[in-house]
Order: structure tokens, then C-alpha cells, then sequence
């Protein structure tokens, strides 16, 4: 008996259709990493052509790049390492407990303050920025050390909607076993659900990761830029006198900050799609 193929003509268009629009989202990190390679004013003149002979200036944009200006880059490097730590590391705690909290204790209480985290994510940052940057300045927050308090009200939401649904999907049983052995609270939280949410768990940090690292706003808005700048940050101080901006420096300076997140991506996407799927079973 002939085995029927599983691909259908539809499949294998969209396939097609996919593997286009991921050649066409990669034509930008393609550019700025060409154009990294060459000289300023092959940059400004031609910045589709590849390097060749005349244009490619090697690793000098990157050397420059990392030199360039009154803010060294290693310093901003820190500083969005430092932020990005701390705050994923904060989300990815107190937001796993609240929906373990809410998933378990079907109170008024825990569905309101769900419902608000709902409701933080559809509210647009530009309405809030201004009462933000003022109460952030009031409370000291403007700090690499003290902004990620500010970072885990903003990512609470998402991540403790991924956290609920897979925790609703978790039998109930084998925490009462943990109770009757004679787990309390918090030992049944960090031995017992905590190895069971692996997956959301990478699959929430790493998009708070990538979303935490590339931010520009907030910084912007909160930190003292005259002591603190982020990688973000410091790209848009990338200029010269008369404010010229060296933009293969400044390419450098973008695959400097980018490469990170792209590999760390790669390594954990089948984790990323895992605990997407899992948060995915109950609503």
C-alpha cells in the first residue's frame, strides 16, 4: 500500500511563503553586519554593496566603535548586562509565585490582581511615561541597580499569563503529596512546581531577555545619562564633531549589542516554542 504523503500542495506553499518572509526579516541583521565591515563613506554611498577591496576596512569600525566618545562601551555593556540580570531574575521569581498564588487560591482578590496584570499589557507605555519618569525619580529607581523593579511592573503581565496557563495544566494531586510529606508553601513551590515550569521558565526569560536588553525607552527615560548609559543609549551618542555620526561604528557598535541575543535565541528555541505550548493548554 502506497504511504500517503503528508505534505499538501497548501503546506508546501506556505513553507515557501515562510522560509521567504524569514529570508526577508533577515535582510536587515544582513545589512547592518556588511555594512559593518566597511568604511564611513562607502556606507553613506553605497550601503547595499558588499565590501570589496576598497570599502572593507576590517575590524577597525569595531575597534573604533568600542572607543569612540566620552562613554566606553564596556561600561554600557555592563550596565545593560547588570539591568537585563536582574530583572529577568526578578520577573521570572515573583511573577512564577503570584501565578502559582492565583492559579491555587481562587480568591476575588488574586482574579482582580490578575485582571489588572491583564490590563497592563494593552496600556500603551506613552500614556504612563511621564508619571513613570517622575515617580521612578521620586523613589531613587534610577539606578542600573533599582530600575528593575521598574522593569518587573512592566513585564509582570505577559509573564504571568504564560506562568498561569501552565500551571493550571499541572495536576493538583502531587502538591497535596508534597503537603502531606510535609512541605510547607515555599519548600512545595521551589522543589516541587519550580522543576515542573522549566520550560515556561526559559520560555519567559528568554523574551524578557530580549526585551529587557533592547529597550531604549525606559533607560532613556529614567537612568541619569550623564552616569549610566545602556547599549541602546549609547548608540545614539555615537557622533562626531558638528554632530556626524560614524556609521560604521555605529553598525559595529548594533552587532556588538544584537549578537548575544541572536545566539542565545538559537540555542533555546526549542525551549521558547516548549513553553509557549505549555502556557498554551489552559487559559
Amino acid at each position: 500500500m502506497e504511504k500517503k504523503s503528508q505534505y499538501t500542495p497548501l503546506s508546501k506553499v506556505l513553507t515557501c511563503v515562510f522560509i521567504l518572509l524569514s529570508l526577508i526579516w533577515l535582510v536587515p541583521v544582513f545589512e547592518v553586519l556588511m555594512n559593518s565591515f566597511k568604511l564611513n563613506t562607502f556606507v553613506n554611498l553605497e550601503p547595499f554593496a558588499l565590501p570589496n577591496g576598497e570599502s572593507f576596512a576590517g575590524w577597525v569600525n569595531y575597534i573604533k566603535g568600542m572607543t569612540f566618545g566620552n562613554y566606553p562601551f564596556l561600561k554600557a555593556a555592563m550596565y545593560s548586562l547588570v539591568i537585563t540580570v536582574l530583572s529577568v531574575t526578578l520577573i521570572l521569581l515573583f511573577c512564577s509565585m503570584s501565578a502559582w498564588y492565583i492559579a491555587r487560591v481562587n480568591s476575588l482578590a488574586s482574579r482582580i490582581f490578575y485582571y489588572l496584570c491583564l490590563f497592563s499589557m494593552i496600556v500603551p507605555f506613552q500614556m504612563v511615561m511621564f508619571t513613570l519618569t517622575f515617580t521612578a525619580d521620586q523613589l531613587k529607581l534610577n539606578t542600573p541597580f533599582s530600575i528593575p523593579i521598574v522593569y518587573l511592573g512592566f513585564g509582570a503581565g505577559l509573564a504571568i499569563f504564560m506562568f498561569l496557563g501552565f500551571i493550571k495544566s499541572l495536576p493538583h494531586e502531587i502538591e497535596e503529596a508534597a503537603s502531606i510529606d510535609g512541605c510547607g508553601a515555599i519548600r512545595t513551590f521551589f522543589l516541587v512546581v519550580m522543576p515542573m515550569l522549566k520550560p515556561t521558565v526559559i520560555s519567559v526569560g528568554i523574551l524578557e531577555l530580549m526585551w529587557v536588553w533592547n529597550d531604549y525607552l525606559l533607560p532613556y527615560l529614567v537612568l541619569d545619562r550623564t552616569k549610566f548609559q545602556t547599549i541602546p543609549i549609547l548608540v545614539q551618542y555615537l557622533k562626531g564633531s558638528y554632530g556626524t555620526v560614524d556609521l560604521g561604528a555605529t553598525m559595529a557598535i548594533i552587532m556588538l549589542s544584537i549578537t548575544p541575543v541572536i545566539i542565545l535565541y538559537i540555542l533555546c528555541q526549542k525551549h521558547i516554542i516548549k513553553g509557549v505550548a505549555a502556557g498554551a493548554v489552559k487559559g
